[in-house]
Protein backbone atom coordinates (compact mmCIF):
# COMPACT_ATOMS: atom_id res chain seq x y z
CA UNK A 1 0.00 0.00 0.00
CA UNK A 2 1.52 3.71 -1.13
CA UNK A 3 2.21 5.58 1.72
CA UNK A 4 1.59 9.44 0.96
CA UNK A 5 3.95 10.62 3.37
CA UNK A 6 7.01 8.33 1.05
CA UNK A 7 6.35 11.40 -1.25
CA UNK A 8 8.91 14.08 -1.26
CA UNK A 9 6.69 17.00 -0.40
CA UNK A 10 8.11 19.98 -2.97
CA UNK A 11 8.54 18.46 -6.11
CA UNK A 12 9.11 20.29 -9.84
CA UNK A 13 5.59 21.89 -9.11
CA UNK A 14 5.95 22.05 -5.26
CA UNK A 15 8.82 23.99 -4.92
CA UNK A 16 9.31 26.56 -2.63
CA UNK A 17 7.87 30.29 -3.31
CA UNK A 18 10.13 33.01 -4.45
CA UNK A 19 9.98 36.08 -2.09
CA UNK A 20 9.69 38.72 -4.75
CA UNK A 21 10.98 42.65 -4.44
CA UNK A 22 7.75 44.89 -4.25
CA UNK A 23 7.44 48.59 -4.17
CA UNK A 24 8.28 50.38 -0.72
CA UNK A 25 4.76 50.92 0.27
CA UNK A 26 4.05 47.77 0.78
CA UNK A 27 6.80 46.13 2.11
CA UNK A 28 5.35 46.61 5.87
CA UNK A 29 9.12 47.18 7.62
CA UNK A 30 11.81 49.76 6.74
CA UNK A 31 13.31 49.17 3.28
CA UNK A 32 17.10 48.32 4.99
CA UNK A 33 15.55 45.58 6.80
CA UNK A 34 13.08 44.21 3.88
CA UNK A 35 16.59 44.22 1.59
CA UNK A 36 18.39 41.96 4.53
CA UNK A 37 14.65 39.82 4.44
CA UNK A 38 15.04 39.59 0.47
CA UNK A 39 18.60 38.13 0.70
CA UNK A 40 17.89 35.49 3.57
CA UNK A 41 14.83 33.85 1.44
CA UNK A 42 17.02 33.75 -1.29
CA UNK A 43 19.79 32.18 0.49
CA UNK A 44 17.61 29.56 2.58
CA UNK A 45 15.57 28.46 -0.75
CA UNK A 46 19.11 27.87 -2.30
CA UNK A 47 19.65 25.88 0.68
CA UNK A 48 16.53 24.15 0.01
CA UNK A 49 16.87 23.50 -3.49
CA UNK A 50 20.83 21.82 -2.51
CA UNK A 51 18.98 19.78 -0.06
CA UNK A 52 20.57 21.54 2.77
CA UNK A 53 17.29 21.69 4.75
CA UNK A 54 18.85 22.48 8.41
CA UNK A 55 20.60 25.65 6.85
CA UNK A 56 17.76 26.53 4.93
CA UNK A 57 15.72 26.96 8.22
CA UNK A 58 18.44 28.84 9.45
CA UNK A 59 17.61 31.25 7.15
CA UNK A 60 13.80 31.51 6.96
CA UNK A 61 13.93 31.62 10.99
CA UNK A 62 16.18 34.56 10.61
CA UNK A 63 13.68 36.30 8.49
CA UNK A 64 10.73 35.71 10.23
CA UNK A 65 12.52 37.98 13.15
CA UNK A 66 12.06 40.85 10.86
CA UNK A 67 9.33 40.21 9.22
CA UNK A 68 6.62 38.13 11.93
CA UNK A 69 3.42 36.23 10.32
CA UNK A 70 4.95 36.57 6.89
CA UNK A 71 3.28 33.59 4.96
CA UNK A 72 5.55 32.95 2.32
CA UNK A 73 8.36 32.50 4.96
CA UNK A 74 6.33 30.49 7.30
CA UNK A 75 5.23 28.04 3.79
CA UNK A 76 8.77 27.51 2.89
CA UNK A 77 10.32 26.68 6.65
CA UNK A 78 6.92 24.27 6.61
CA UNK A 79 8.40 22.45 3.59
CA UNK A 80 11.96 22.68 4.87
CA UNK A 81 11.10 20.96 8.09
CA UNK A 82 8.94 18.42 6.25
CA UNK A 83 11.90 17.43 3.95
CA UNK A 84 14.25 17.40 7.56
CA UNK A 85 11.54 14.77 8.96
CA UNK A 86 11.57 12.61 5.91
CA UNK A 87 15.15 12.79 5.65
CA UNK A 88 15.30 11.49 9.28
CA UNK A 89 12.85 8.21 8.61
CA UNK A 90 14.56 7.35 5.32
CA UNK A 91 18.33 7.44 6.47
CA UNK A 92 19.47 3.80 7.12
CA UNK A 93 19.52 2.27 10.77
CA UNK A 94 23.05 1.04 9.90
CA UNK A 95 24.02 4.90 9.08
CA UNK A 96 22.51 6.27 12.07
CA UNK A 97 24.54 3.59 14.50
CA UNK A 98 27.57 4.45 13.08
CA UNK A 99 27.15 7.97 13.02
CA UNK A 100 24.62 9.23 15.53
CA UNK A 101 23.10 11.99 14.73
CA UNK A 102 21.59 14.84 17.19
CA UNK A 103 18.76 17.59 17.28
CA UNK A 104 14.77 17.10 17.02
CA UNK A 105 12.89 14.26 16.51
CA UNK A 106 11.08 13.32 13.20
CA UNK A 107 7.83 13.89 15.23
CA UNK A 108 9.13 17.53 16.72
CA UNK A 109 10.25 18.28 13.51
CA UNK A 110 6.35 17.51 11.27
CA UNK A 111 4.85 19.40 14.53
CA UNK A 112 6.79 22.52 13.91
CA UNK A 113 5.97 22.26 10.25
CA UNK A 114 2.50 21.87 10.74
CA UNK A 115 2.69 25.51 13.41
CA UNK A 116 4.33 27.38 10.28
CA UNK A 117 1.89 26.08 7.76
CA UNK A 118 -1.52 26.80 10.26
CA UNK A 119 0.01 29.96 10.89
CA UNK A 120 0.50 31.10 7.06
CA UNK A 121 -3.05 29.52 6.59
CA UNK A 122 -4.73 31.72 9.23
CA UNK A 123 -3.11 35.02 6.99
CA UNK A 124 -3.53 33.64 3.18
CA UNK A 125 -6.18 31.38 2.86
CA UNK A 126 -6.39 31.36 -0.96
CA UNK A 127 -3.18 29.19 -1.21
CA UNK A 128 -3.67 25.51 -2.12
CA UNK A 129 -0.09 24.91 -1.10
CA UNK A 130 -0.64 25.88 2.38
CA UNK A 131 -3.19 23.22 2.70
CA UNK A 132 -0.93 20.21 1.06
CA UNK A 133 2.00 21.31 3.47
CA UNK A 134 -0.64 20.82 6.10
CA UNK A 135 -1.42 17.50 4.94
CA UNK A 136 2.11 16.10 4.57
CA UNK A 137 2.55 17.40 8.48
CA UNK A 138 -0.63 15.73 9.36
CA UNK A 139 0.78 12.96 7.66
CA UNK A 140 3.87 12.56 8.67
CA UNK A 141 2.57 13.02 11.99
CA UNK A 142 0.44 9.72 11.03
CA UNK A 143 -2.67 12.09 11.76
CA UNK A 144 -4.53 10.90 8.23
CA UNK A 145 -7.91 11.75 9.22
CA UNK A 146 -7.13 15.33 9.80
CA UNK A 147 -4.65 15.46 6.61
CA UNK A 148 -7.61 14.32 4.56
CA UNK A 149 -10.25 17.17 5.68
CA UNK A 150 -7.04 19.33 4.75
CA UNK A 151 -6.80 18.28 1.21
CA UNK A 152 -10.72 18.79 0.61
CA UNK A 153 -10.21 22.13 1.82
CA UNK A 154 -7.31 22.48 -0.65
CA UNK A 155 -9.23 21.30 -2.94
CA UNK A 156 -11.95 23.72 -2.92
CA UNK A 157 -9.60 26.80 -3.84
CA UNK A 158 -8.37 24.34 -6.71
CA UNK A 159 -10.75 21.60 -7.56
CA UNK A 160 -8.10 20.55 -10.56
CA UNK A 161 -4.78 20.53 -8.60
CA UNK A 162 -3.11 16.91 -9.90
CA UNK A 163 -1.12 16.61 -6.82
CA UNK A 164 -3.92 17.13 -4.18
CA UNK A 165 -6.35 15.13 -5.97
CA UNK A 166 -3.44 11.61 -6.11
CA UNK A 167 -2.49 12.59 -2.28
CA UNK A 168 -6.46 12.26 -1.09
CA UNK A 169 -6.68 8.91 -3.54
CA UNK A 170 -4.12 7.49 -1.18
CA UNK A 171 -4.80 8.59 1.75
CA UNK A 172 -8.47 7.46 1.35
CA UNK A 173 -6.76 4.22 0.60
CA UNK A 174 -5.03 3.69 3.72
CA UNK A 175 -8.35 5.23 5.62
CA UNK A 176 -10.28 2.34 3.78
CA UNK A 177 -12.31 0.99 6.05
CA UNK A 178 -11.25 2.53 8.79
CA UNK A 179 -14.44 4.74 9.04
CA UNK A 180 -17.13 3.17 11.02
CA UNK A 181 -20.53 4.56 11.22
CA UNK A 182 -22.10 4.13 14.70
CA UNK A 183 -25.70 3.93 14.46
CA UNK A 184 -26.85 3.87 18.08
CA UNK A 185 -25.56 2.22 21.42
CA UNK A 186 -27.14 -0.32 21.94
CA UNK A 187 -25.88 -3.91 22.76
CA UNK A 188 -26.68 -5.75 19.87
CA UNK A 189 -24.83 -7.54 17.36
CA UNK A 190 -23.54 -4.39 15.52
CA UNK A 191 -20.55 -4.18 13.36
CA UNK A 192 -18.86 -2.48 16.67
CA UNK A 193 -18.49 -5.90 18.32
CA UNK A 194 -17.40 -8.00 15.00
CA UNK A 195 -13.21 -8.37 14.59
CA UNK A 196 -12.72 -6.29 10.93
CA UNK A 197 -10.12 -9.14 10.43
CA UNK A 198 -11.84 -12.99 11.15
CA UNK A 199 -15.42 -10.80 10.66
CA UNK A 200 -16.14 -12.76 13.71
CA UNK A 201 -17.63 -11.53 17.38
CA UNK A 202 -14.31 -10.04 19.42
CA UNK A 203 -13.04 -12.80 21.76
CA UNK A 204 -10.68 -11.23 23.86
CA UNK A 205 -10.61 -7.60 21.85
CA UNK A 206 -7.41 -5.69 22.28
CA UNK A 207 -8.17 -1.93 21.52
CA UNK A 208 -4.55 -0.36 20.01
CA UNK A 209 -3.50 3.05 21.18
CA UNK A 210 -5.27 4.31 17.78
CA UNK A 211 -8.52 3.20 18.73
CA UNK A 212 -9.52 0.35 16.91
CA UNK A 213 -10.60 -3.42 18.72
CA UNK A 214 -9.47 -6.42 16.83
CA UNK A 215 -9.18 -9.87 18.31
CA UNK A 216 -6.10 -10.89 20.48
CA UNK A 217 -4.93 -13.99 18.37
CA UNK A 218 -6.23 -12.14 15.19
CA UNK A 219 -3.94 -8.88 15.66
CA UNK A 220 -0.81 -10.78 16.72
CA UNK A 221 -1.43 -13.12 13.51
CA UNK A 222 -1.63 -9.32 11.60
CA UNK A 223 1.56 -8.34 13.53
CA UNK A 224 3.51 -11.27 11.86
CA UNK A 225 3.94 -9.38 8.91
CA UNK A 226 4.34 -5.82 10.19
CA UNK A 227 3.45 -3.74 12.99
CA UNK A 228 1.19 -0.97 11.71
CA UNK A 229 -2.34 -1.35 12.58
CA UNK A 230 -4.44 -2.78 10.13
CA UNK A 231 -7.36 -0.64 9.88
CA UNK A 232 -5.27 2.88 9.94
CA UNK A 233 -1.59 2.15 9.58
CA UNK A 234 -0.72 3.73 12.96
CA UNK A 235 2.69 2.30 13.57
CA UNK A 236 2.27 0.18 16.82
CA UNK A 237 4.84 -0.84 19.36
CA UNK A 238 2.18 -3.01 21.41
CA UNK A 239 2.87 -7.17 22.06
CA UNK A 240 -0.93 -8.56 21.14
CA UNK A 241 0.04 -11.59 23.40
CA UNK A 242 0.96 -9.22 26.43
CA UNK A 243 -1.13 -6.03 25.88
CA UNK A 244 -4.46 -5.65 28.15
CA UNK A 245 -7.50 -6.68 27.00
CA UNK A 246 -10.45 -4.40 26.48
CA UNK A 247 -12.13 -4.83 29.86
CA UNK A 248 -15.59 -3.28 29.20
CA UNK A 249 -15.73 -4.14 25.77
CA UNK A 250 -15.15 -7.69 26.73
CA UNK A 251 -17.20 -7.60 29.56
CA UNK A 252 -20.27 -6.01 27.39
CA UNK A 253 -19.78 -8.76 24.77
CA UNK A 254 -19.71 -11.85 27.67
CA UNK A 255 -22.98 -10.41 28.83
CA UNK A 256 -25.06 -9.53 25.75
CA UNK A 257 -23.68 -12.55 23.39
CA UNK A 258 -23.61 -15.34 25.85
CA UNK A 259 -24.08 -18.46 23.11
CA UNK A 260 -22.19 -16.55 20.34
CA UNK A 261 -19.48 -15.84 22.65
CA UNK A 262 -19.05 -19.09 24.27
CA UNK A 263 -18.83 -20.23 20.84
CA UNK A 264 -15.92 -18.34 20.17
CA UNK A 265 -13.96 -19.03 23.12
CA UNK A 266 -14.47 -22.85 21.99
CA UNK A 267 -13.19 -22.46 18.81
CA UNK A 268 -9.92 -20.18 20.25
CA UNK A 269 -9.43 -22.91 22.86
CA UNK A 270 -8.86 -25.52 19.65
CA UNK A 271 -6.05 -23.16 17.69
CA UNK A 272 -2.83 -22.59 18.57
CA UNK A 273 -0.94 -19.15 17.47
CA UNK A 274 2.21 -19.61 16.94
CA UNK A 275 4.75 -17.11 15.72
CA UNK A 276 6.95 -14.00 16.62
CA UNK A 277 6.86 -10.56 17.74
CA UNK A 278 7.77 -7.50 16.96
CA UNK A 279 10.30 -4.92 18.89
CA UNK A 280 11.69 -2.11 18.24
CA UNK A 281 15.65 -1.87 18.78
CA UNK A 282 17.53 0.41 20.73
CA UNK A 283 21.21 -0.53 19.39
CA UNK A 284 24.01 0.70 21.89
CA UNK A 285 24.85 -2.22 24.28
CA UNK A 286 24.10 -5.83 25.80
CA UNK A 287 21.42 -6.03 29.08
CA UNK A 288 20.82 -9.03 31.22
CA UNK A 289 17.11 -9.56 32.65
CA UNK A 290 16.51 -8.17 35.99
CA UNK A 291 19.33 -5.12 35.28
CA UNK A 292 18.44 -1.60 35.63
CA UNK A 293 20.13 1.31 33.63
CA UNK A 294 19.48 4.73 32.83
CA UNK A 295 19.25 6.26 28.52
CA UNK A 296 19.62 9.53 28.02
CA UNK A 297 18.12 9.55 24.55
CA UNK A 298 19.16 12.61 21.89
CA UNK A 299 19.30 10.76 18.65
CA UNK A 300 16.61 12.33 16.72
CA UNK A 301 15.39 8.32 15.20
CA UNK A 302 15.24 7.06 19.04
CA UNK A 303 13.16 10.05 20.24
CA UNK A 304 11.07 9.54 17.57
CA UNK A 305 10.85 5.60 18.85
CA UNK A 306 10.66 6.36 22.60
CA UNK A 307 7.28 8.64 21.48
CA UNK A 308 5.87 5.23 19.97
CA UNK A 309 6.91 3.25 22.82
CA UNK A 310 4.84 5.27 25.28
CA UNK A 311 1.99 4.93 23.33
CA UNK A 312 2.22 1.18 23.46
CA UNK A 313 2.99 -1.55 25.80
CA UNK A 314 6.62 0.79 26.78
CA UNK A 315 8.93 -2.10 25.81
CA UNK A 316 11.80 -1.81 23.42
CA UNK A 317 14.94 -4.41 22.59
CA UNK A 318 18.18 -3.69 23.82
CA UNK A 319 20.98 -4.76 21.40
CA UNK A 320 24.81 -4.60 20.76
CA UNK A 321 27.09 -4.59 17.69
CA UNK A 322 28.56 -8.31 17.78
CA UNK A 323 32.81 -7.57 17.07
CA UNK A 324 32.65 -10.83 15.66
CA UNK A 325 30.38 -9.56 12.91
CA UNK A 326 30.45 -6.60 12.88
CA UNK A 327 26.76 -6.20 13.02
CA UNK A 328 23.65 -6.30 15.38
CA UNK A 329 23.81 -9.24 18.09
CA UNK A 330 21.67 -12.26 17.22
CA UNK A 331 20.56 -12.37 20.97
CA UNK A 332 19.24 -9.93 22.91
CA UNK A 333 17.29 -8.36 26.28
CA UNK A 334 13.48 -6.71 26.17
CA UNK A 335 13.84 -3.88 28.75
CA UNK A 336 10.27 -2.19 30.41
CA UNK A 337 10.59 1.57 30.54
CA UNK A 338 10.19 2.62 34.06
CA UNK A 339 10.49 5.94 34.06
CA UNK A 340 10.04 8.84 31.08
CA UNK A 341 10.91 12.25 31.50
CA UNK A 342 11.07 14.71 28.53
CA UNK A 343 13.53 17.30 29.12
CA UNK A 344 12.87 20.95 27.38
CA UNK A 345 15.25 20.08 24.65
CA UNK A 346 13.18 17.38 23.67
CA UNK A 347 15.49 14.52 24.79
CA UNK A 348 14.28 11.84 26.86
CA UNK A 349 15.18 10.54 30.16
CA UNK A 350 14.73 6.63 30.75
CA UNK A 351 14.80 4.21 33.52
CA UNK A 352 15.17 0.63 32.07
CA UNK A 353 15.20 -2.75 33.19
CA UNK A 354 15.97 -5.90 31.35
CA UNK A 355 12.74 -8.22 31.19
CA UNK A 356 12.81 -11.02 28.24
CA UNK A 357 15.77 -12.68 26.41
CA UNK A 358 14.81 -12.91 22.44
CA UNK A 359 16.65 -14.04 19.36
CA UNK A 360 16.45 -11.55 16.13
CA UNK A 361 14.87 -13.68 13.75
CA UNK A 362 15.04 -10.34 11.08
CA UNK A 363 15.28 -6.89 11.39
CA UNK A 364 14.36 -4.53 8.89
CA UNK A 365 14.60 -0.33 8.99
CA UNK A 366 11.85 1.13 9.85
CA UNK A 367 11.90 5.79 10.07
CA UNK A 368 15.66 5.71 10.72
CA UNK A 369 15.63 2.99 13.49
CA UNK A 370 15.23 -0.88 13.50
CA UNK A 371 12.67 -3.24 14.40
CA UNK A 372 13.20 -6.94 14.52
CA UNK A 373 10.95 -9.89 14.26
CA UNK A 374 11.97 -12.31 17.39
CA UNK A 375 11.52 -15.38 19.31
CA UNK A 376 11.21 -15.51 23.01
CA UNK A 377 14.22 -17.23 24.39
CA UNK A 378 14.09 -19.95 27.84
CA UNK A 379 16.84 -21.91 29.02
CA UNK A 380 16.08 -25.56 28.74
CA UNK A 381 14.89 -27.62 31.90
CA UNK A 382 15.38 -31.01 32.15
CA UNK A 383 12.00 -32.91 32.19
CA UNK A 384 12.66 -35.18 35.47
CA UNK A 385 11.35 -33.93 38.18
CA UNK A 386 14.01 -34.93 40.47
CA UNK A 387 16.60 -33.14 38.15
CA UNK A 388 14.29 -29.97 38.24
CA UNK A 389 14.24 -30.30 41.89
CA UNK A 390 18.34 -30.10 42.09
CA UNK A 391 18.54 -27.48 39.86
CA UNK A 392 15.95 -25.15 42.34
CA UNK A 393 18.28 -26.73 45.62
CA UNK A 394 21.12 -25.31 43.90
CA UNK A 395 19.96 -21.84 43.41
CA UNK A 396 18.56 -21.56 46.80
CA UNK A 397 22.19 -22.62 48.11
CA UNK A 398 23.44 -20.22 45.50
CA UNK A 399 21.08 -17.32 46.86
CA UNK A 400 22.56 -18.03 50.66
CA UNK A 401 25.71 -18.00 49.82
CA UNK A 402 25.35 -14.45 47.83
CA UNK A 403 23.47 -12.93 51.03
CA UNK A 404 26.93 -13.95 52.89
CA UNK A 405 28.33 -12.32 49.66
CA UNK A 406 27.18 -9.40 49.97
CA UNK A 407 27.38 -9.03 54.05
CA UNK A 408 31.51 -9.51 53.27
CA UNK A 409 31.87 -7.02 50.39
CA UNK A 410 29.82 -4.17 51.81
CA UNK A 411 32.11 -4.58 55.31
CA UNK A 412 35.19 -4.85 52.60
CA UNK A 413 34.97 -2.44 49.86
CA UNK A 414 35.70 1.06 49.35
CA UNK A 415 34.09 1.48 46.20
CA UNK A 416 31.62 4.19 46.65
CA UNK A 417 29.85 3.15 43.41
CA UNK A 418 29.78 -0.84 43.85
CA UNK A 419 28.48 -0.36 46.88
CA UNK A 420 25.47 1.39 45.76
CA UNK A 421 24.68 -0.82 43.52
CA UNK A 422 24.74 -3.54 46.21
CA UNK A 423 22.55 -2.14 48.15
CA UNK A 424 20.01 -1.36 45.45
CA UNK A 425 20.07 -4.59 44.35
CA UNK A 426 19.71 -6.00 48.01
CA UNK A 427 17.07 -3.76 48.65
CA UNK A 428 14.76 -4.82 45.35
CA UNK A 429 14.76 -7.82 46.20
CA UNK A 430 16.41 -11.58 45.01
CA UNK A 431 14.41 -13.49 43.31
CA UNK A 432 12.70 -16.87 44.86
CA UNK A 433 15.03 -19.72 43.83
CA UNK A 434 12.01 -21.11 42.86
CA UNK A 435 12.66 -19.35 39.49
CA UNK A 436 15.90 -20.38 39.06
CA UNK A 437 16.73 -18.71 35.43
CA UNK A 438 15.59 -15.12 36.81
CA UNK A 439 17.89 -15.47 40.24
CA UNK A 440 20.89 -16.41 37.54
CA UNK A 441 20.51 -13.47 35.69
CA UNK A 442 20.07 -11.54 39.42
CA UNK A 443 23.11 -13.32 40.57
CA UNK A 444 25.28 -12.30 37.54
CA UNK A 445 23.99 -8.67 37.42
CA UNK A 446 26.19 -8.44 40.51
CA UNK A 447 29.30 -9.04 39.10
CA UNK A 448 31.01 -6.64 36.67
CA UNK A 449 31.04 -8.52 33.03
CA UNK A 450 32.07 -7.10 29.37
CA UNK A 451 29.41 -6.94 26.96
CA UNK A 452 31.16 -9.87 25.06
CA UNK A 453 30.56 -11.90 28.58
CA UNK A 454 27.00 -11.40 28.57
CA UNK A 455 26.23 -11.97 25.42
CA UNK A 456 27.61 -15.56 26.01
CA UNK A 457 25.23 -15.73 28.98
CA UNK A 458 21.89 -14.43 26.84
CA UNK A 459 22.83 -17.19 24.40
CA UNK A 460 23.42 -19.57 27.15
CA UNK A 461 20.15 -22.27 28.30
CA UNK A 462 21.35 -23.78 30.94
CA UNK A 463 20.83 -22.64 34.49
CA UNK A 464 23.43 -24.64 35.91
CA UNK A 465 26.10 -23.69 34.05
CA UNK A 466 24.74 -19.60 34.82
CA UNK A 467 24.47 -20.09 38.38
CA UNK A 468 28.24 -21.53 38.49
CA UNK A 469 29.56 -19.11 36.42
CA UNK A 470 27.78 -16.72 39.00
CA UNK A 471 29.78 -17.63 41.79
CA UNK A 472 33.11 -17.90 40.74
CA UNK A 473 32.94 -14.77 39.28
CA UNK A 474 31.77 -13.37 43.11
CA UNK A 475 34.32 -15.13 44.60
CA UNK A 476 36.68 -13.91 42.27
CA UNK A 477 35.51 -10.65 42.83
CA UNK A 478 35.52 -10.81 46.47
CA UNK A 479 39.44 -11.89 46.27
CA UNK A 480 40.17 -8.92 44.07
CA UNK A 481 38.62 -6.81 46.58
CA UNK A 482 40.25 -8.41 49.85
CA UNK A 483 43.31 -7.77 47.57
CA UNK A 484 42.37 -4.02 47.48
CA UNK A 485 41.93 -3.72 51.25
CA UNK A 486 45.47 -5.57 52.29
CA UNK A 487 47.13 -3.21 50.12
CA UNK A 488 45.51 -0.12 51.58
CA UNK A 489 46.28 -1.33 55.31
Amino acid sequence: MANPSSHHPCGDSWDVEEFSWVEEAEMGIPKEKFSEVYDLMRGGNRAFRENRFEEAVSYYSKALLMKPRDPIILSNRSAAFCRICQLFRERSARESEYQPLYGLDPTMHAELALKDTEKAISIRSNKPKAYFLKANALILLERYEEAREAILAGLQIDPLNNLLQTYLQEVDRVLAGSVKRVKNWKPQRTDDFECTLCFKLLYEPVTTPCGHSFCRSCLHQSMDHGNRCPMCRTILFISPRTYPISVTLNHIIQKSFPEEYAERKSEQESLSHLGVDILPLFVMDVVLPCQKLSLNIFEPRYRLMVRRIMEGNRRMGMVAIDPATGSIADFACEVEIIECEPLPDGRFYLEVEGRRRFRIVRSRDQDGYRVAEVEWVQDIFPEESQERENIRQMASGAAELTKAWIRRARETTRLARRLRQLELMESEGMPKPDDPERFSFWLLNLTNLRPSDKLELLRLRDTRTRISRGLILLRTEEQELNGDKRSMS
